[in-house]
């Protein structure tokens, strides 16, 4: 007697099922789009915007005079396409890279740790690649220490600040829980920056520069910079890429999703290191630049809500493009003086944990 019913709410069903995966590809696709015009724009404007102005027209030719079968002359001069190809391209590249890796580990961090406040240095990144940089410039010797041994001091010690964090937290509680590799990061960065803290005072002298790179800057990057941190942002970004799936899977409990299959303590494991090497890697090369890792992730998931397998594409995208904005600040608002590219995070950066961390309150018991 209900028979006729069942085939029409199975009929019905199937067709909510479709159209729901259909409009949010559809979303999805929409915030992609954007998010790459975002970026789009931050680049051109990047690169067009500085003490000396070039044309978004010149640009192009300009570009377009080294591509082959183009046959198109460039309009600028040899000091502006000096300034163009070896000043400003290879820094909005490193920029892009540094920012994109930032944001992506930051929400990695928050998604493998459960923690909406967790950013890329919370498991003593920052403090072990401040000691290492401290002491290249301390006990090295002129552009060798500021060129080569510095950036490589620094990934060496947020490596080993994040090593020891990890090893700590196992030994302690309840293993590789979040809570406890927090409070492992929390306990190794403490130490490591007491030891950067007895170094700066042995070394006094060494201050500036040392508070320099502790500031973040992109002012000296040229395209060996680019060569040498691309390759660990490129491996880290897809590995992160790849795991999206399973940080939505982890954000339901450790539990539940050991029930559903997943490997917890390998993921965290994996996550963690990878976000660890492209952090390190761009730490290394710009110093220590805040907050991106919160900013960007906060405002997409505020966009586009809390699934991993948009946020973190998204991250990428949008970060890249918010720290090429933040330079081209950095670099005309004191003109012809530069402003530390970590001030001007800073300076947004504040008031929105701020924000977050009221919202949080109020979102919670």
């Amino acid at each position: 007697m209900n028979a006729p019913d069942v085939p029409l709410a199975t009929e019905g069903d199937a067709a909510a099922g479709h159209a729901r995966p259909a409009a949010s590809f559809g979303r999805s696709a929409v915030a992609l789009i954007l998010a790459g015009g975002f970026l789009l724009a931050s680049v051109v404007v990047g690169i067009s915007v500085g003490p000396v102005h070039l044309g978004v027209g010149s640009i192009i030719d300009a570009t377009a005079a080294h591509l082959p079968l183009l046959h198109v002359h460039s309009p600028l001069s040899d000091t502006d396409e000096a300034i163009l190809w070896q000043l400003r391209a290879p820094r909005v590249v490193l920029a892009c890279l540094v920012g994109g890796m930032l944001a992506v580990a930051g929400a990695s961090y928050q998604g493998v740790l459960r923690n909406p406040l967790a950013d890329p240095y919370l498991l003593g990144i920052a403090a072990g690649a401040g000691l290492g940089a401290t002491l290249a410039i301390a006990y090295g010797h002129g552009g060798f220490a500021s060129y080569d041994l510095l950036p490589l001091a620094a990934f060496i010690g947020a490596a080993a600040g994040v090593g020891a964090a990890y090893a700590l937290g196992r030994t302690v509680g309840s293993g590789r829980s979040p809570a406890t590799l927090i409070l492992a990061g929390v306990t190794i960065t403490s130490f490591l920056t007491a030891l950067q803290t007895f170094v700066q005072q042995q070394r006094s002298e060494t201050l500036r520069e040392t508070y320099s790179w502790l500031l973040g800057r992109l002012d000296t990057s040229g395209w060996r910079d680019v060569i040498l941190v691309l390759p660990y942002v490129a491996v880290s970004v897809v590995a992160l890429l790849l795991h999206r799936r399973l940080l939505d899977v982890l954000s339901v409990g450790d539990e539940e999703a050991a029930a559903l299959g997943v490997n917890v303590g390998r993921v965290r494991l994996t996550v963690v290191v990878f976000a660890t090497i492209g952090t390190a890697a761009a730490v290394a090369i710009s110093g220590l630049i805040g907050f991106v890792g919160i900013i960007v992730p906060h405002a997409v998931r505020l966009l586009v809500g809390p699934s991993y397998r948009l946020l973190l594409p998204l991250s990428l995208l949008v970060g890249a493009g918010f720290l090429v904005c933040t330079d081209m600040l950095a670099r005309t608002v004191m003109a012809p003086a530069e402003l530390p590219i970590g001030v001007v995070t800073a300076f947004f950066g504040a008031p929105f944990f701020a924000v977050v961390l009221r919202t949080t309150r109020m979102v919670g018991p």
